[in-house]
């Protein structure tokens, strides 16, 4: 869904840096940046951060665009929290947001939000809000990444014991495999 000014205009605009455990927020508008903060990567630490942007003169959530990049799994939270509230919501790649910026050195997650809001803020006439995906699809999603870490495991494995079964007598080794 496209998302203008002609339809809806945008005053706020949230960088987040999602990282397991923490996220880094960046409250950006037409005059700059207005706060940055630090929190849990918990439904709590986000209700916590939110609770803290009340205190920006004229903050509207309703006016407000979250924009972060796709992390998978890591931003699980905050999506549910933000689409629970009725909240715009842009997930942009995380090569896209690079590349718009230039070669960036010296980085931190504080540095990594602010870059996203200043991005989210410079390129507003493209964005695209996030709808969540039917639940048959969330489902797919869960399956096929438990598959994929479950192969990953057994490859981890996998190794060790082959690698075990050059260093014990051939004899041993149908007796092992007699009792299994």
């Amino acid at each position: 869904m496209l998302w203008t000014f002609a339809t809806a205009p945008a005053a706020w605009f949230i960088g987040i840096d999602i990282a397991k455990d923490t996220l880094d927020w960046a409250v950006f508008t037409q005059q700059g940046l207005q706060l940055s903060t630090h929190g849990a990567n918990t439904l709590a630490g986000i209700k916590t951060a939110l609770a803290e942007f009340k205190a920006l003169p004229g903050w509207n959530p309703k006016l407000a665009v979250f924009c972060m990049e796709h992390t998978g799994l890591y931003n699980a939270h905050l999506l549910e929290l933000l689409d629970q509230q009725k909240l715009a919501i842009w997930l942009e790649s995380s090569l896209q947001i690079k590349q718009a910026g230039g070669m960036q050195w010296g980085k931190t997650d504080k540095v990594d939000a602010q870059r996203i809001a200043q991005y989210a803020y410079r390129f507003r006439d493209q964005m695209r809000l996030w709808q969540p995906p039917r639940e048959v699809i969330q489902k797919l999603a869960f399956l096929s990444t438990t598959r994929q870490r479950l192969n990953q495991a057994y490859n981890l494995l996998a190794v060790p014991v082959a690698e075990q079964e050059t260093f014990i007598s051939k004899a041993l080794q149908k007796k092992l495999k007699g009792n299994v």
